[in-house]
């Protein structure tokens, strides 16, 4: 008889424990919100790790699912796809973003995702014997960039604004698209007089040697963050949890990459591109240096923005007090907002 009592007693703590813990995940369920979307479309870039991708590899974006529908070259058309509703979350440089915007398309910068710092710039190099000393030296000469329209466009013209060439003389330096990994051979043989280069594509062409750089990004801007990925309006409001936690682990990679030693971070994008068997040159992993991106996390500020609508005013492309920065962006899914859990640095 008492060893029934006890056999009872036994059973029933056990259920009783049994019971607490459907309890806790009951209720950590009913706390954690309901993902709207669980898949999420983005466009990767070859031999690259965007941070979209590591955030999956880190676990940030877990439960939700990536689905890579091809690689691209060019963040105006990243972010055009984002709006034909191809993709779900694309990125690019911040004054295609707000040119497009006043096009009328429905998007939002979310989370800042590259920069140019000291270790990561864009230069535009020139050939050692090149006559091409200063700015003026370029009217009616060629420069090669990845895209129209977009980073390397705007700095070039700034370059040639803040020293003295007027607009129509500005107009006599054309602009020839190449890709980044011919953007060294066509300088060399003569396609154009200068070539931008930035990495791998910058590192291995001094290398190489023969080249030099006539100015870089940072020369202008100093060290900036110089875009974000962007998301649809309507995704935002249909998608609000889903966004949130996209962009939280998108921001919390970035941050991980921001702390963590070189050297782990290539060894851990070297492992995301064999692992993913897209048939890509991973070599310009071994030249990877720094994120680029000047706040923790890739929280967006006013003053990245201003700078770029004002240009834009000042080229005639947006009226005056068209747009305020804060039209423009939402940190609100970031995992390091100002009052969240850090204080942007």
């Amino acid at each position: 008889m008492r060893r029934l009592v006890a056999d009872l007693r036994a059973r029933g703590r056990q259920l009783a424990f049994a019971g607490i813990a459907l309890a806790g995940l009951i209720g950590q369920a009913m706390a954690e919100p309901q993902l709207e979307k669980t898949e999420i479309r983005y466009q990767g870039w070859a031999g690259q790790v965007t941070f979209i991708e590591l955030a999956d590899d880190l676990g940030y974006l877990a439960p939700l699912k990536l689905k890579w529908v091809g690689n691209t070259i060019s963040g105006p058309q990243d972010i055009q796809t984002v709006v034909t509703g191809d993709i779900d979350i694309g990125g690019a440089f911040y004054g295609a973003i707000i040119k497009l915007i006043a096009a009328k398309a429905p998007i939002k910068a979310v989370v800042g995702y590259y920069g140019s710092d000291d270790n990561t710039y864009n230069g535009y190099y020139v050939k050692e014997d090149s006559p091409i000393r200063i700015a003026r030296d370029l009217i009616g000469k060629k420069v090669a960039v990845n895209t129209l329209g977009a980073h390397l466009e705007f700095v070039l013209r700034e370059y040639l604004s803040r020293n003295g060439l007027t607009p129509a003389e500005a107009k006599q330096v054309t602009l020839v698209a190449i890709p980044p990994v011919t953007g060294e051979q066509a300088l060399r043989q003569g396609q154009v007089e200068v070539s931008t280069l930035n990495g791998v594509l910058r590192d291995k062409a001094l290398e190489r040697g023969g080249i030099r750089r006539l100015f870089a990004d940072t020369d202008i801007f100093g060290n900036f963050t110089g875009g974000s990925y962007v998301l649809r309006d309507k995704f935002i409001k249909d998608n609000p949890n889903t966004s949130r936690a996209l962009i939280e682990g998108v921001s919390r990679a970035i941050a991980w990459a921001q702390t963590t030693p070189p050297e782990e971070v290539r060894a851990r994008f070297e492992r995301i591109i064999a692992e993913r068997k897209r048939n890509e040159d991973a070599t310009p992993i071994k030249y990877w240096k720094s994120t680029g991106i000047a706040t923790r996390g890739g929280v967006i500020s006013d003053a990245e923005l201003q700078v770029w609508i004002d240009w834009l005013v000042k080229d005639g492309l947006l009226k005056q007090d068209q747009f305020k920065p804060s039209d423009l962006y939402t940190n609100e899914f970031n995992y390091f907002r100002p009052g969240k859990t850090a204080e942007a640095k």
